[in-house]
């Protein structure tokens, strides 16, 4: 029998298979890069990614035409495949498989589309607090999150963070991530400082959550749901810096961010009104070259007496024009509350480039520290250092950062002299910078920093110089008692190392056991199929 004739084309029809494996090649790592830029894994420019979608689908087309003209070049090979046993094997396989991607894809889809979360851990460290469910589910209008964060920071805390609050929201809450460094100028239109902290927006208004917490993301929530009129005054007559750009000593930065998170701020001047207003959450006072007048701190004793803050920054005597004259209002602060501003320059070791700049090298726990401990220091130009005394039946004095042993304070500083620690003049450290102190009972509060240069246009933004600053009059003006959610005891868990005997019997298992059985599952295999023949 004559054997059919073969196409004489056929010894050509490999290049196709060449052709198609390369477009397959190409089409598998473009389409890859599709994935990833879909995922966010990274970003392109709009005409790189038109050119990308260009690019996968010529290598499809390129696909297609190299798998059609092997089958034209060798139709013989196509239809033994098609017939033959193999084919058989293949389709069962093929069905399979499509039946096992078809199943993954539905899943997929109805996940993607109905979106659910199942928190599975024993203490349901995963769940929101109900106080923050409850918030979500009587928002009045859709919130939007921005959270900036540079790619030097880690966001996955903060995605997740988001997450929930989405999943919980009924499509009120969204979120994105913006990078400031790559976006100046969205930071500077939402009037964000600094990295890792969220703008929340609701219609036109606006709030700045400091850091990434449940707690601190349910408190904006809530001021951004009831805006109130929230006023701080920062003092002025005795030489402090303005509020306004210019110069590098302006506190206009910390202006910005404080009416960013809706506070108005006003200046006051108590030589010339001679009384404090109604609306005053706080009254900040920064820098002052002069000292505040008795007749004035007998009006912020008053005002604190019946419930009201002071935010004092006050720089070493040596860069001011104290001299000799007495300082009313440090008296009045270590007296009363026992804070002292000691009459010194902190010398910190901790800092090689510049033993003037003292480091915060350790927190207590408080809430003006919560969101800078393991993550920012603060840096204080030309501080002087605190002492605090023990607290009575109702103050509560808190010491908020510290420099390290490596430090002392300078009494008498020399100019164009090299200071050197004597330990007949000079204070020891480790050295307190700041120090919150509250009473119990009136409910007055008073945060003291032993410097105001930190809040200076200049570094205002340099580490946690800024949250440091705006958490202190947040707590001030009782900004942070807006919210307490229930707490969740932790479920403690160890790990219980295996005894000698267990430890034993896991070895063999694991080195032994597991494998043998693999081992013998396939021999049996192909004893059985040897004996079929």
């Amino acid at each position: 029998m004559a054997g059919k004739k073969k196409s004489p084309y056929r010894k050509y029809a490999f290049v196709g298979l060449i052709v198609a494996l390369m477009a397959c090649i190409s089409t598998s790592l473009i389409g890859t890069a599709n994935i990833m830029l879909a995922m966010k894994m990274f970003t392109l420019d709009v005409e790189v990614t038109d050119k990308l979608n260009l690019a996968l689908q010529i290598s499809i087309g390129i696909l297609v035409i190299g798998l059609a003209a092997y089958a034209m070049l060798s139709p013989d090979t196509i239809r033994r495949f098609l017939t033959g046993r193999q084919a058989r094997y293949g389709s069962n396989s093929l069905i399979l498989t499509l039946a096992f991607a078809g199943i993954i894809f539905a899943a997929n889809y109805i996940v993607f589309n109905n979106p659910k979360s199942w928190d599975l851990t024993e203490d349901k460290s995963n769940t929101l607090a109900p106080e923050t469910m409850k918030i979500l589910a009587t928002l009045p209008a859709k919130i939007t999150a921005t959270a900036f964060y540079s790619a030097s920071l880690n966001s996955s805390a903060a995605d997740e963070l988001l997450l929930k609050f989405k999943s919980n929201s009924n499509g009120k809450f969204e979120y994105r991530f913006v990078d400031p460094d790559l976006d100046p100028a969205a930071a500077r239109d939402a009037g964000i400082t600094g990295d890792g902290k969220i703008l929340l927006q609701m219609g036109e208004i606006k709030e700045i959550a400091s850091f990434a917490s449940e707690e601190e993301l349910a408190r904006t929530m809530i001021r951004l749901i009831s805006p109130e009129s929230r006023t701080v005054y920062f003092l002025q007559g005795h030489g402090e810096p303005g509020l306004e750009p210019g110069g590098e000593f302006s506190f206009s930065t910390a202006k910005n961010t404080l009416e960013s998170k809706n506070y108005t701020v006003e200046t006051l001047n108590l030589l010339t009104t001679h009384s404090i207003p109604d609306d005053a959450l706080a009254i900040i006072i920064a820098g002052p070259t002069k000292p505040v007048s008795a007749q004035e701190v007998t009006l912020l004793r008053k005002y604190v007496d019946e419930g009201g803050s002071l935010v004092v920054l006050e720089d070493p005597r040596f860069f001011t024009e104290f001299e000799d004259a007495p300082d009313p209002l440090a008296n009045y602060l270590s007296t009363e509350w026992g804070i002292t501003l000691n009459d010194d320059i902190v010398i910190d070791l901790v800092n090689t480039q510049n033993p003037f700049q003292a480091v915060s090298s350790q927190y207590n726990a408080h809430p003006i520290t919560q969101n800078l401990t393991d993550k920012y220091i603060v840096i204080l130009p030309q501080a002087r250092s605190i002492s605090v005394a023990a607290g009575g039946e109702t103050r509560v004095i808190t010491p908020l950062i510290s420099t390290t042993d490596q430090s002392w304070g300078e009494s008498e500083l020399v100019a164009d002299q090299s200071p050197a620690f004597d330990p007949a003049t000079d204070n020891p450290g480790p050295l307190n910078l700041a120090a919150a102190g509250e009473n119990t009972s009136t409910k007055g509060r008073v945060v003291v920093f032993g410097n105001s240069l930190f809040a200076s246009d200049e570094i205002f933004d340099a580490y946690g110089n800024g949250n440091m600053f705006i958490n202190a009059v947040d707590w001030a003006a009782e900004q942070e008692d807006l919210l307490d959610l229930t707490t969740r005891p932790a479920t403690p868990r160890t790990f219980v190392p295996p005894t000698q005997g267990s430890f034993l019997i896991l070895l063999i298992v694991a080195i032994l056991v597991i494998p043998g059985m693999v081992v013998f599952a396939g021999v049996s295999s192909w004893l059985s199929r040897r004996k079929r023949g």
